[in-house]
């Protein structure tokens, strides 16, 4: 599958990978701000933003696809960073591809089990009747009856897409949610990368806890921890500041 991805900026090569439910587009702000030391590669995965749409969704298949990615545009070692569902493609890709990784960068998630705990989102979605559809407001008031905090709203919203033959989901919502409990499978006891690897947590989030630390540098012997201040799971959005001068200090 051809992932459709955006450039920006020169240097040694960056793949940004976006959690579920985002796109490569989310990520414009971090990626100018990295662009004047690397040739940032913004990617939708799989059933997100502007790529194809498939049934097969799992860690897996993302990883081939970013595996086709290198190698098409003939990238030697490239850094990867994910958030999130991103975050665990590129340790699923990183432990299995050692010799196409360079330095890794996993953002808020860590590489065990996660229960689903998407169910209000998946409700939301579907209360939103998109052949009747009129407005991204009407939208968004139906969507408050499942989601209360309005930024998180704004980001799924900008999921939804209008033309002249009416609104349209730009995810692949069917696979997204019949595939959602394999996005939280945890990496297999035999993966490991020895390879340089920043995990980015956010002090306000629970998805890196303390107990994690140990299986962290279990899979990732060469692994540093740095949790953001005041930040929550998306710390892209929450600190965007202090993630990039984290991640600078690393790649650099």
């Amino acid at each position: 599958m051809k992932l459709h991805f955006q450039t920006l900026g020169k240097g040694d090569p960056l793949i940004l990978l976006h959690g579920v439910f985002g796109s490569s587009d989310n990520w414009i702000s971090v990626a100018k701000a990295l662009a004047e030391s690397f040739k940032l590669y913004l990617v939708d995965q799989r059933n997100h933003g502007k790529s194809p749409h498939s049934p097969d969704f799992s860690y897996k298949a993302m990883e081939e696809d970013l595996l086709e990615l290198i190698d098409a545009e003939e990238m030697i070692e490239p850094n990867i960073m994910g958030h999130s569902m991103g975050g665990k493609t590129a340790m699923n890709f990183a432990c299995h591809h050692p010799g196409k990784t360079g330095k890794l960068v996993v953002i808020d998630i860590a590489p065990k089990f996660y229960k689903p705990h998407h169910q209000k989102i998946f409700q939301g979605f579907h209360s939103i009747n998109l052949s009747q559809l009129v407005s991204r407001k009407e939208a968004d008031e139906k969507l408050s009856e499942f989601i209360g905090d309005f930024m998180t709203r704004q980001f799924l919203l900008k999921n939804l897409s209008r033309n002249s033959h009416g609104f349209n989901w730009k995810i692949n919502l069917e696979a997204i949610e019949e595939n959602i409990d394999k996005l939280g499978n945890g990496l297999n006891s035999r993966d490991h990368f020895q390879g340089p690897t920043l995990f980015i947590g956010g002090e306000l989030s629970d998805y890196i806890l303390e107990e994690d630390r140990e299986l962290i540098h279990t899979h990732f012997p060469n692994s540093q921890i740095d949790t953001i201040a005041g930040a929550g799971h998306w710390v892209h959005v929450d600190r965007p500041d202090k993630m990039i001068d984290s991640i600078r200090a690393f790649l650099l």
